[in-house]
């Protein structure tokens, strides 16, 4: 799955756009290494979002296309 796509879906971040525009900006990391709005998603990468002067870590636990809002946090895992 895309990463703007799963950001999306997991409600990391609310839009997509706004997904796109953070990747864009280079504050969104997976394993690591900065990622593209386009980059793949898979079960056990570690994706870094830096929001101002916070940031969050999870760990991608699944991946699926559609989540009802309730079990979106089942998606991740914070570090």
């Amino acid at each position: 799955m895309r990463l703007d796509k799963f950001l999306k879906v997991s409600r990391l971040i609310k839009r997509r756009t706004v997904a796109n525009e953070a990747c864009d900006a280079g504050r969104v990391l997976i394993n690591d290494k900065p990622a593209k709005a386009s980059a793949h998603v898979k079960e056990k990468d570690i994706i870094e979002i830096q929001f101002g002067s916070r940031t969050v870590k999870v760990e991608v636990l699944e991946v699926k296309e559609t989540v009802r809002k309730e079990e979106a946090e089942t998606m991740y895992r914070y570090l």
